[in-house]
């Protein structure tokens, strides 16, 4: 039997991963401090990207709940690394988000680093899904990020978010140029997923995805 290509996924894929997401999800923690990480004993993914990029919409629309992580009209709320518990199998990990002007450069450097160091010494984590507006793309701000992620030699794949907001055709042209752009990136997954947490377009195939990173075998 062939191996799946990059982005596509069976049938029996995208209903294992529909199962597995339809359990329950719960919030563990949010933690402030390197030291306040609960124990590495669950594969992790873990959720980046600029403030207002839709990570919390995101997440709850992968576990089908509205509240389970808290989306804020402020931008640089999710000031902690927050881990949520699903079915016992995959830890879910949403990181400080960046790129607010209102925060002070103190501030801005504690959750930055935070954030790196998280990276740089997770064991369990299988992948950094770094979300980027489909409507602006890459920017100068996501270039900080994206050699942050290179440098930790952690898997990321790029994940466009608000897709449905763009006309017919543009969201395959904005995938193709982010492809582009990270082409020669060493950590680079070199497939970028088009979603819409509104209209639910792409998550089935996300799930997927997650799936498949993290090994986990559905019972």
């Amino acid at each position: 039997m062939d191996e799946p290509k990059v982005g596509e996924y069976s049938a029996e894929e995208v209903e294992a991963a529909r199962v597995l997401f339809s359990r329950q999800a719960t919030f563990m923690l949010g933690c402030a401090k390197i030291e306040q990480l609960p124990e590495p004993n669950l594969p992790e993914i873990a959720f980046a990207g600029r403030s207002n990029v839709g990570k919390s919409s995101l997440i709850n629309g992968l576990v089908g709940m509205h509240k389970l992580a808290r989306a804020s009209n402020e931008p640089g709320r999710t000031r902690e690394v927050n881990f949520f518990n699903l079915d016992d199998k995959i830890r879910l990990v949403d990181l400080p988000g960046y790129g607010w002007a209102k925060a002070s450069k103190s501030t801005v450097k504690k959750f930055q680093d935070l954030g790196r160091d998280y990276l740089r010494g997770r064991v369990t984590l299988k992948r950094v899904y770094l979300l980027i507006d489909a409507r602006h793309g890459l920017k100068k701000v996501d270039d900080e990020a994206l050699d942050a992620l290179d440098l930790a030699a952690v898997s990321y794949q790029i994940v466009l978010t608000k897709a449905d907001k763009l006309k017919k055709g543009e969201a395959e042209k904005v995938q193709a140029e982010t492809l582009k752009a990270i082409a020669k990136r060493p950590a680079a997954y070199p497939h970028v997923a088009v979603t819409s947490s509104e209209k639910g377009l792409g998550l089935p195939e996300l799930r997927a995805e997650i799936l498949r990173t993290t090994g986990v075998v559905m019972d």
